[in-house]
């Protein structure tokens, strides 16, 4: 096993900072410098930085070029999830460790493998291109894996206020499914949950007349959501899904029929749905069943969809000629930050190294991929920005 510290190997530009942005410990919402070390190598290529803090939360943004180019835009989050139980890690998930091709840790994959490729391919590609057509632009958060209220939101609220536009922008999230560059995000389903509180009346299990269990009350209502279909989903969207994630009701007694019962649950929806349409039914089954409830509603994100076009093409183009293979375009998986961003009227599309280990026990990426993502990265600019 080699650590960081110990590696004592040759390390590209690249992982090195991988390394170093791993090594500072930013579980949401802190951002534990990374943020600072990222603006610092962005001044020395003249980009205009604006740190952005609301809140608890850092973000920023950078913007080098000016004119009317197309501005192309690096987003991305330097928060992570927490490690979760320390003594099931095979090595301290904040000393990113070097061991059979794998770098170990929290973040290697999501996404600070990510960050880094962004900064080193804008270093590569502004010293080949000084003078490159268009701005070049990032978007960075520590807010991505909380409550999403005070990051990327926020940032892209005051950009609107004063004018600012996105032409294009790519996230840097693990897309990837099984090798990298197999896969290439163009949108995201919407995320609506409801927090679900089932009326009835207490009483003895014995004498059920004169109680009103909400557990039986809510049950038929329940399978016939569970068992809908909603939609068959379109060329682009997978079809909308219901699942519940949590369920409570009762004292803890065998012989006491709960008065109340609670639930969480989620629907993650295509562009064949709305908010309202999805509220709507939800609301009606339950009346339909005779389900004396109260709900409350939250939208996480709304669904959006990248039609492929020039960002897209350029991106597939540079993955195949850096890589070897032609990307799947996909809309699957849970939301992103390119949520907030579409709607500037930006083309948005997410790519990054392989999502199989992300938010789990050691955490990991190819050592390779880390390189290989910083060149598909500087092969997009080039792509759409060289002069």
């Amino acid at each position: 096993m080699s650590s960081v510290a110990a590696a004592g190997e040759a390390q590209s530009p690249t992982l090195a900072l991988t390394l170093d942005l791993m090594a500072r410990p930013s579980v949401s919402p802190v951002d534990g410098g990374c943020q600072e070390l990222m603006m610092a190598r962005l001044r020395a290529l003249d980009f205009d930085v604006e740190p952005m803090r609301f809140g608890v939360v850092d973000n920023f943004w950078a913007r080098r070029g000016a004119g009317d180019g197309p501005v192309l835009c690096f987003a991305g989050h330097t928060d992570v999830v927490p490690p979760g139980p320390l003594d099931e890690w095979s090595s301290d998930p904040f000393v990113p460790s070097i061991r059979d091709g794998w770098l170990y840790g929290r973040g290697a994959a999501d996404m600070k493998s990510g960050l880094a490729a962004m900064i080193t391919a804008c270093e590569a590609f502004v010293a080949r291109h000084p003078r490159h057509r268009g701005s070049i632009a990032f978007l960075i958060t520590s807010d991505e894996e909380g409550p999403s209220v005070d990051g990327t939101r926020r940032v892209v609220e005051a950009l609107r206020a004063r004018g600012e536009r996105i032409d294009w922008c790519l996230v840097g999230e693990p897309s990837s499914e099984h090798v990298l560059g197999d896969t290439v995000k163009i949108g995201r389903r919407g995320s609506l949950s409801g927090r679900l509180t089932v009326h009835g009346v207490q009483g003895h299990i014995a004498y059920p007349h004169l109680a009103d269990n909400p557990v039986h009350a809510l049950a038929p209502a329940l399978a016939e959501l569970v068992t809908r279909v909603w939609d068959a989903g379109n060329a682009h969207f997978q079809p909308t899904s219901f699942q519940v994630s949590n369920l409570s009701a009762g004292t803890g007694a065998p012989n006491v029929i709960p008065g109340e019962l609670k639930a969480r649950f989620n629907l993650r929806f295509s562009t064949e749905q709305s908010v309202q349409s999805l509220q709507t039914t939800v609301e009606a089954i339950l009346r339909k069943h005779g389900v004396k409830y109260s709900l409350e509603w939250f939208v996480s994100g709304l669904p959006f969809f990248t039609p492929p076009g020039p960002l897209s093409a350029a991106l597939a183009g540079a993955v195949e000629e850096e890589l070897g293979l032609r990307p799947g375009l996909s809309t699957g998986g849970g939301t992103s930050d390119g949520r907030f961003i579409a709607p500037l009227g930006a083309q948005v599309v997410e790519f990054g190294v392989v999502n199989a280990t992300i938010h789990k026990v050691d955490e990991r990426v190819r050592v390779e991929d880390v390189d290989r993502l910083h060149r598909v990265y500087y092969r997009l600019l080039e792509k759409l920005l060289a002069v």
